[in-house]
Order: C-alpha cells, then structure tokens, then sequence
C-alpha cells in the first residue's frame, strides 16, 4: 500500500496550488482520504478529507472557503486544490488513508488513518 503525494512548491500569498495524492496497492473504494499539515514547530493538523464513496467532504476552518478536495475513483487519486494561499498555509503536506473511519469527526483525526504518504512541502511568501 503506498500514497504519493505530488504538487507542492514555493508560490506568492495569494497564489493557487494543487496537490494530488496517488493511491496504489489496493482498492481504496471504501476508503476517507485525508490531508494533513505539519508547519515547522507545530503539530500535524487536519486540513481536508473525503470520503471516497458518497463524496462527503470536509475541511478545518483555516482552509474552509479557500481550499477544496476532490477524488477520481478511476484513478485512485484524491487532489486538493489550495486557493488564495497565505504564507501560514506554508508547511509540508501528507495525504492519508483510513480504513474505517467512525464516529463523529473522525476524519480529523491522524490516529484514524492508516496508511500516510511521504508529504510534499508547501511553501507561501509573504
């Protein structure tokens, strides 16, 4: 099982980037998939997630409006499309995968998931 995560790069506040997270080695029909965060210093922290089937998408407030998560079950890629970029966006980003994701806000949880791309830096100049 292995998650590529692609698209980061260095870009100006206010600037737009896309983020792709390639999954491989088995069906992730069932899956959430998730975007996480790390900023140097700080704690990983939730950003955006979908559940694979059914679409249901959620993000952090930080990014809500700006950012959005998309899937393309053919094939088994999940995007995230950052918008209005701001250089606290600026932190290294990993996609994820969740078996089985219960219980109410499970999605933001990083315990929940189970398989964890190699992360691609994004970086946001003022």
């Amino acid at each position: 099982v292995q998650l590529q995560a692609s698209g980061g790069g260095l870009v100006q506040d206010g600037d737009s980037l896309r983020l792709s997270c390639a999954a491989s080695g088995r069906t992730f029909s069932t899956y959430m998939m998730g975007w996480f965060r790390q900023a140097p210093g700080k704690e990983r922290e939730f950003v955006a997630a979908i559940r694979w089937s059914g679409g249901g998408t959620y993000f952090a407030d930080s990014v809500k409006g700006r950012f959005t998560i998309s899937r393309d079950n053919a094939k088994n890629t999940v995007s995230l499309q950052m918008n209005s970029l701001k250089p606290e966006d600026t932190a290294v980003y990993y996609c994820a995968a969740a078996r089985n994701c219960v219980g109410y806000g499970c999605y933001s949880r990083d315990r929940e998931y189970n398989y964890w791309g190699q992360g691609t830096l994004v970086t946001v100049s003022s």
